[in-house]
């Protein structure tokens, strides 16, 4: 017996050595350092330089077949769909392969801004694609459908011919064909040093106010005229703890000069008049239905009273309809099934069908 205690206290101390030796020395106690196999799965960047490009090549053709079965539902079969995303590919010429600079981009009347229009390093468009791509299954491409898609849309702005193959040994040369290569500047001190080649100065040069300076704008919300009580009366819809009391919006807005119309402290809840309404009304409460209906306003459905008009006498019509739902008579907004006692279903019809009084 004493052995085997022995055994167990020697595998607890093992194990508190080693959670201690995992342990991050810069924070004890928390953590332990990732190892190199966890750390490689993180570092997949691209960089301009092409430092970080994984070795392998993918060809155009292989790129066409991976497009049409990942990419294509998203992008379209050229890279020209806008339905889902913007368009990857339009708006470049060979003109702009030669210079490195996409005219396009300076035409305040051109329709729209494509990728290849923008992007000024092809490490851009591997490094997305193979860390990004396909939306639905990120980072399950392999590195030589990385290459091959990559291959595929260059083609489309026809940066390379039809039987390229890209490659980590010439995509160097590729970059010095992207037709935006020179479009992207540093000059605009965005950068915290000056490695890039920024400008001394930062891109604004603010100065703080000190005399004459304007009055804080008193920014809030409004409704306009034609919404005010579309529906129903906010005030009456929101609960009455809390900031968040609501506008009384069957009332103008006050105008400028005129004092403000306050909400509200507290809405009295409605008095039946006789004991089929008081009960109708603790129903409709009990079932959630003056969640969507006033009983003499609109909310998201009708008010009762205009039921009642529309309504009068049908008994058993207005049952069947509290208990099955239904849409489209009333506005595109339906009004789901309700699951109440047959009972309860008529004695709330039965008030509605006799005109729908508090």
């Amino acid at each position: 017996m004493f052995r085997f205690r022995n055994a167990v206290l020697t595998v607890a101390l093992l194990a508190v050595a080693g959670m201690a030796a995992a342990q991050s020395p810069k924070y004890p106690g928390v953590g332990r350092a990732a190892t190199p196999k966890e750390v490689a799965k993180w570092d997949i960047d691209v960089r301009p330089d092409f430092k970080g490009l994984p070795a392998g090549s993918g060809s155009v053709a292989k790129g066409q077949d991976v497009w049409e079965g990942k990419c294509a539902h998203c992008h379209g079969v050229f890279g020209e769909s806008g339905e889902v995303f913007s368009p990857l590919i339009g708006g470049t010429t060979a003109e702009d392969v030669k210079t490195g600079r996409v005219a396009n981009l300076n035409r305040s009347d051109y329709p729209g801004r494509t990728t290849i229009m923008k992007v000024a390093t092809v490490s851009t468009l591997w490094d997305y694609i193979n860390r990004a791509m396909p939306w639905t299954s990120p980072k399950s491409l392999t590195t030589e459908e990385v290459y091959a898609v990559t291959a595929f849309l260059l083609n489309l702005g026809n940066v390379v011919p039809d039987d390229f193959v890209l490659s980590d040994k010439n995509i160097a040369d590729v970059q010095n064909r992207m037709p935006n290569r020179n479009g992207m500047t540093t000059k605009h001190a965005m950068w915290p040093g000056h490695e890039f080649g920024g400008v001394k100065n930062p891109d604004t040069d603010n100065k703080i106010c000190m005399k004459d300076c304007t009055t804080e704008p008193n920014v809030a919300s409004f409704l306009p005229d034609f919404a005010r009580n579309a529906h129903g009366n906010l005030a009456e819809q929101n609960r009455l703890v809390g900031q968040q009391h609501g506008v009384d919006t069957t009332k103008p807005e006050a105008k400028a000069g005129m004092p403000a119309v306050a909400a509200p402290a507290a809405v009295a809840p409605a008095k039946p008049e006789n004991a089929e309404a008081k009960a109708a009304i603790a129903l409709l409460n009990k079932y959630s239905c003056t969640a969507c209906h006033g009983v003499d306003k609109k909310v998201v459905g009708p008010g009762f009273n205009e039921v009642a008009k529309k309504h009068a006498g049908k008994v058993d019509y207005l049952a069947g309809k509290i208990k099955a739902g239904g849409s489209g008579v009333w506005g595109p907004i339906p009004m789901p099934a309700q699951s109440l006692p047959e009972a309860d279903a008529k004695k709330i019809a039965e008030w509605i069908s006799k005109g729908a009084s508090k």
